[in-house]
């Protein structure tokens, strides 16, 4: 058992290099940063809940916080914006060991450096049902690309490839090894999952690249979340699904446990890629530039058009139904 005073001071201790933009930090009221002139103001926040959007059966406390900043530096990054600031509040049950509250914060650390990321604070609670975390970032731009904003006529793109986070769940999700899957691929598949890496450089290039109109990340799936873009932005979709970008080891993973490699990649969800509403004279451009500076390909799946709604075709044109992605409220479970 740990108390809280010590909990607080071993934060405090883990977080106390990263000072960028930092006035004051963990250990008063509240944190003081300085904030760029002429920037706005980015800020988000996600909830991760045990057993909804992971299991400690198969999440490490180092996955947990590598995961909780992850899905929150995602969101600043579809907006074109640079992370800075995170706030972290931590509930788990009273048995919590120290060693284990060390390894959530290096999970996360590791990665808030990776992106030049201060935890500035937050608060902490026991829990009587598992683990609760609750981040919330605050990033900068000077001109964040919003979800409502695409106009019909722009092509609609994602970057990578969709579907690895479910193939990765599918194979922690069962008590043995999917049998022909060679362990790279389970490896890359699993990591996809538990330590997700969100596009945030991706994000800073588009969030500048003439031609952007509109952007989000996928977090959902993508047969959940263009129907919210489409909404916010009064416009309808077509997406064609022989277009969707599917990477080979998700396809194996699919093959071997008996599921749809389409499914997932249109309603998986938790891949944490970018979902771009982009010019249709300006994609090839942006694509070719996205891919020179970041080395992440863009793919276009299909086209924003007038009305409302989104519909999902096949090479012929013909109508297929895709199912709706993860959705809380509806949905038992995510993990």
């Amino acid at each position: 058992m740990i108390g809280e005073d010590d909990l607080v001071r071993r934060i405090r201790a883990a977080t106390a290099r990263e000072r960028d933009g930092v006035v004051v930090g963990i250990g008063d009221d509240c944190a003081v940063l300085a904030t760029t002139p002429d920037a706005r103001l980015i800020a988000t926040t996600d909830l991760l809940v045990e057993d909804i959007h992971f299991r400690r059966r198969y999440a490490e406390p180092a996955d947990v916080g590598w995961k909780a900043l992850a899905v929150n530096i995602s969101d600043i990054a579809s907006k074109g914006a640079r992370s800075r600031w995170a706030l972290v509040a931590l509930a788990c049950p009273p048995s919590i060991t120290p060693d284990e509250i060390d390894a959530f914060y290096e999970g996360m650390l590791a990665l808030a450096r990776d992106h030049g990321v201060a935890v500035v604070g937050g608060d902490t609670s026991s829990s009587q049902a598992g683990w609760f975390v609750n981040v919330t970032l605050l990033g900068e731009a000077a001109r964040p690309v919003l979800r409502s904003t695409a106009r019909p006529g722009d092509v609609v793109a994602v970057t990578g490839t969709l579907g690895r986070s479910a193939a990765g769940l599918a194979v922690l999700e069962r008590d043995h090894v999917p049998a022909g899957v060679d362990a790279e691929t389970l490896a890359e598949m699993t990591a996809a999952h538990l330590r997700p890496r969100p596009r945030a450089a991706e994000g800073r290039w588009l969030g500048a690249a003439d031609g952007v109109t509109a952007m989000m990340d996928l977090s959902d799936g993508l047969a959940t979340d263009l129907p919210r873009l489409c909404v916010e932005s009064g416009v309808g979709a077509v997406v064609r699904i022989d277009a969707v970008p599917i990477a080979d080891g998700t396809r194996r993973v699919a093959a071997a446990v008996d599921r749809d490699a389409l499914a997932w990649a249109t309603g998986g969800g938790e891949d944490y890629e970018l979902l771009v509403a982009c010019a249709a004279d300006a994609f090839p451009r942006v694509a070719d530039g996205l891919a020179r500076a970041t080395g992440t390909t863009l793919t276009r799946v299909g086209d924003v058009e007038r009305g409302a709604g989104v519909r999902f075709v096949d090479g012929r044109g013909r109508a297929v139904e895709v199912a709706r992605g993860f959705e809380h409220f509806v949905a038992e479970r995510r993990a």
